[in-house]
């Protein structure tokens, strides 16, 4: 299974910068784009990008951070995305990038979902999407669809946001999340450029027999009358398309996985454990020679901080992954207003709110 809404930026203009594309860049300026820069390292030379910062006032973002003094990690990040070298971005996300929608992840000890669902009196907290479980007791998974059920509560995020401002601009191959709550398709993100990996609520189907069951009528059987719907050919459970243990992913899933890894020329991967297989292979499926970027909260899977070069040999032997500790949303607002792109990003945001 896959995995607050923070306040709007106010429209500065004064503190965004767009950073000139398709200038002249040698070859070895193009190499240097893809080194690591981890939050912490900012003794290294910047990219050019103090000249195009060094003006600036502040960005709104929740802390302020002065963006002349943006961590390297984000410089390189927007030198990247100002280049217009990347075209091809495949977006990888969990659960993080969806918490401050006020949706919990899963695991974080404490305040994650599986922690905080021992009212349901379960066997084990991932019985909630267990398919055997759910054949024999429905109650407790329909209780929290009926609280989690797309489009009802939950408000896209900044992030969500970004990766669809990304498509909007002809940058986005495809995204790929493991969340079940549609977020990206709210903010904007087209079902042609999405992988839901872990399914979606749209419609529904028995567990029984697999027959197709009304996805409008399921959503009104559980959140108005919170039972589970029953097939009208075999009496069995019906629920939410989204995939239980012990069920496959998607066939889209499978059918457009290596061809967009094949095809990516960045991979932007954000707020995830990348505990859950398969999607947590997908960072090492890209090719040899696709930069890598994370931002999230810890590092994780294979991204290397530091400095320290990756473990996957690139073809030019200088590739570096890009990390960044902290909040998705955070971090994205800076990278937007680096970009000039914070305008853009808050109008996107604030006409995909719920009302």
């Amino acid at each position: 299974m896959g995995s607050k809404s923070t306040p709007q930026a106010a429209n500065d203009s004064d503190s965004q910068v767009n950073i000139p594309s398709g200038s002249s860049q040698t070859a070895d300026q193009s190499d240097g784009e893809e080194n690591i820069e981890s939050t912490t390292t900012n003794k290294e030379k910047d990219i050019n990008i103090d000249d195009l910062t060094a003006t600036l006032g502040s960005v709104s973002i929740a802390p302020t951070q002065p963006i002349a003094n943006a961590p390297q990690s984000i410089k390189s990040v927007a030198k990247m995305l100002a280049s217009n070298k990347y075209k091809k971005i495949v977006v990888l996300t969990g659960a993080g990038v969806s918490c401050n929608a006020g949706i919990p992840d899963f695991r974080t000890p404490g305040t994650g979902l599986y922690d905080n669902l021992q009212k349901y009196n379960l066997p084990f907290p991932e019985a909630v999407f267990d398919l055997g479980f759910y054949a024999r007791n429905p109650d407790p998974f329909v209780q929290l669809a009926s609280e989690l059920w797309p489009g009802l509560k939950h408000s896209p995020t900044i992030t969500h946001s970004f990766i669809a401002l990304l498509e909007q601009k002809g940058m986005l191959l495809r995204t790929y999340t493991q969340n079940i709550d549609m977020l990206d398709v709210l903010a904007g993100v087209s079902e042609e450029r999405m992988i839901e990996c872990h399914g979606h609520f749209r419609t529904a189907s028995c567990t029984v027999c697999s027959k197709p069951f009304d996805g409008e009528e399921c959503k009104r059987i559980i959140v108005e009358e919170n039972r589970a719907p029953s097939c009208l050919s075999c009496k069995g459970h019906v629920k939410p398309d989204i995939v239980f243990f012990g069920e496959g992913l998607p066939d889209r899933f499978h059918r457009l996985v290596k061809k967009d890894v094949r095809d990516a020329d960045l991979l932007i991967v954000m707020g995830t454990s990348l505990m859950v297989s398969p999607v947590c292979q997908i960072p090492d499926m890209v090719r040899r020679d696709c930069p890598r970027i994370l931002f999230n909260r810890e590092l994780v899977g294979t991204f290397c901080r530091d400095g320290v070069k990756s473990r996957r040999k690139s073809y030019s032997n200088k590739e570096r992954d890009i990390f960044h500790a902290g909040d998705c949303d955070e971090s994205v607002r800076l990278l937007c207003s680096l970009l000039g792109w914070k305008e853009e990003l808050d109008e996107l945001n604030s006409s995909s709110r719920l009302g």
